[in-house]
């Protein structure tokens, strides 16, 4: 009975978490590729930027950060062959002696004409070296801010193979990883990040070898049901095991991809299928439970260096290992003690789910992505090599062959237009004079290429150029098309979706296209003022700022009516941005409200209502 049913079961919790938790394979191979063109946009002639960890692998995981890797190109790190020395980069050396496997010293070898070879870098005072602002820690080899949301590691880069993992290019025999997935993987070298073995008495010049690009190339040829396997075990990890205090510290996500990879590189690829995923999680979490027992956890890359040793013994590994023969007992069963899981019943998940349903999730876990609204702020607000960015963009597009792909950059080289119109010199009045006419220009055409990757806030930045200028009417017709389409089907970050939503999202128009499309068409994303803006309204200050779009068209609007003496047409503004607080509407962020009430009370007080302008600065400051 037990054979017949575990196909059925392992189909049935496979179909929950790709609508509950993952998502479809779609979805992640979406993220991925969203990572991949923000990553080649960010990049520079010094920078290489990567976005890493679970969402940098297409995953959205519960109590995880945003990490980003930052490789400065201007140094670069070789092991045994010299390379030329450009006179423009700094050189380090690979030094292992007396240094765990998986570990190296950094001797300088080469910077600025001069050879040296006797000095070591130390990893410990190159990560103090970015603790420029109260709020940023040293989190192991990151950076964290303050908010504990984003973790960034500087790092540097080794072109080439290191002689350690020599032995994984011809250690594998099976079918995975590919030759042209191994060789692409070495192609890419390794990084150097700033990080000693704890303990060490060279702990603060030590660096670790990390083959994180590699593994992110890894894990994109993992069918659906390995990526699956490895998301369950880094759920019974975070919401089983480390809720025992004892067992907190003694595991990390590293170990589960770990684990994965040396049983991928074991079993055949054809097992990897969704009605064998049980059995597959079993192999997974049974290899867990024997590597615990036997206090080994080999590096898949350095076999050498065993991720275990001195880490997983005495008590802990006892009290651990007790956990985890419990859980074990329970058979697949054991992952109903996560919350994220406990309400699947496998007799109830049998039936088929249709395929705009699954659409259906995976839009809602693209608006509810916290990953993805931060790193989406940061990048649509982000001043510094904002020339570099759209170049890249631009080059990308003319290169690269896949429509949907060129679309990609095109939405998010349209985010980056909002920020350079922002930085462009503006005075309010430019009648009779070129230069200013010609930045006018600038600006306008400029935001104009700002319209494309949401519904309404690029064209509510191009109604604060006409305000700017005092183009009052101009902007009031601008401002009026966009409170138009703020209609009740619209979506926006993090919001619940109503039957409404549900209705247009089922329609096979909508999922016959692109998440661009659907964004460009559907999403009312909020309005962000860069530091310093020329466009923002003087009475906002110059600083840095995002504001729900419904709240900031009205209060807009206000504002104009209000300069072309319109009285009744003032407060009447006045009273729709007060409702449209009220409602909530598209703006289920609670900070959003916040700068909502904020608006409001600029408007109160710009009109003398001192007293209910004072209530709404006071509901600003209780939400923030």
């Amino acid at each position: 009975m037990a054979d017949t049913i575990t196909p059925t079961i392992s189909l049935a919790l496979y179909r929950y978490l790709c609508q509950h938790i993952v998502g479809t394979e779609d979805h992640v191979k979406r993220i991925r590729m969203m990572n991949a063109v923000k990553d080649r946009m960010d990049s520079t002639k010094n920078i290489t930027f990567i976005t890493s960890g679970s969402f940098g692998e297409g995953l959205q995981m519960r109590g995880s950060d945003l990490d980003v890797m930052y490789l400065d190109t201007r140094f670069e790190v070789f092991e045994d062959v010299k390379p030329r020395f450009n006179p423009n980069k700094i050189y380090f050396s690979m030094e292992r002696d007396d240094v765990k496997p998986g570990y190296t010293q950094l001797r300088l070898e080469y910077i600025t004409s001069q050879h040296n070879g006797e000095n070591y870098y130390s990893s410990a005072l190159y990560k103090q070296h970015f603790i420029f602002d109260e709020g940023l820690t040293i989190h192991g080899p990151c950076i964290t801010d303050e908010y504990e949301q984003t973790d960034t590691a500087f790092c540097f880069h080794c072109k080439t193979w290191v002689s350690t993992a020599v032995q994984w290019i011809t250690r594998s025999s099976n079918a995975w990883p590919s030759h042209n997935v191994k060789e692409n993987v070495i192609k890419h070298g390794v990084i150097l990040v700033p990080i000693g073995v704890k303990g060490s008495p060279k702990e603060d010049l030590e660096w670790r070898v990390s083959f994180s690009v590699g593994e992110k190339l890894l894990i994109n040829t993992f069918t659906h049901t390995q990526l699956l396997c490895y998301v369950l075990l880094k759920i019974i990890l975070k919401d089983v095991i480390a809720t025992y205090s004892d067992c907190k510290d003694l595991l990390c996500s590293y170990f589960m991809k770990t684990i994965i990879f040396w049983i991928s590189e074991e079993l055949p690829q054809y097992v990897w299928k969704p009605d064998n995923f049980i059995p597959c999680f079993m192999r997974c979490f049974s290899r867990l439970v024997y590597c615990v027992e036997h206090s080994v956890c080999l590096h898949y890359f350095i076999p050498e260096n065993n991720m275990f040793e001195n880490k997983i013994e005495g008590r802990g590994r006892k009290i651990l290992l007790e956990k985890l023969y419990m859980l074990y007992s329970y058979g697949w069963r054991c992952i109903l003690f996560s919350d994220q899981i406990s309400n699947f019943h496998g007799s109830r998940w049998t039936f088929h789910i249709e395929t705009h349903k699954l659409y259906v999730n995976d839009v809602e876990k693209i608006l509810d992505s916290n990953f993805l609204f931060l790193a989406n702020f940061a990048f649509k607000t982000r001043t510094v090599n904002l020339e570099s960015i759209l170049k890249n963009g631009i080059l990308q597009i003319m290169m690269c062959p896949q429509s949907s792909i060129k679309d990609l950059y095109k939405h998010y080289m349209s985010m980056c237009f909002s920020a350079r119109a922002q930085i462009i010199p503006l005075e309010s009045t430019f009648s009779n004079n070129k230069y200013r006419y010609k930045q006018y220009k600038s600006c306008l055409s400029t935001l104009l290429l700002n319209v494309y990757h949401d519904a309404v806030s690029g064209w509510l930045m191009v109604a604060s150029l006409f305000y700017k200028t005092k183009q009052y009417r101009k902007a009031l017709h601008i401002i009026g098309y966009s409170i138009s389409k703020c209609t009740p089907e619209k979506l926006h970050h993090h919001m619940t979706m109503a039957d409404i939503h549900y209705k247009w999202l089922k329609l096979q128009s909508f999922q016959r296209k692109s998440l661009v499309y659907l964004q460009k068409n559907m999403l009312v994303d909020f309005v962000s003022f860069v530091m310093n803006s020329t466009i923002i309204p003087d009475e906002l200050g110059m600083e840095e700022s995002m504001f729900p779009s419904t709240a900031y068209a009205y209060f807009l609007n206000c504002l104009c009516h209000y300069h072309i003496n319109n009285v009744r047409q003032c407060q009447d503004s006045l009273q729709y941005l007060q409702l449209t607080i009220e409602e909530k509407h598209l703006m289920p962020q609670i900070l959003l409200r916040a700068e909502a009430y904020n608006l409001l009370g600029i408007a109160l007080q710009l009109l003398g209502d001192t007293d209910s302008a004072r209530q709404a600065f006071l509901q600003s400051a209780e939400l923030c």
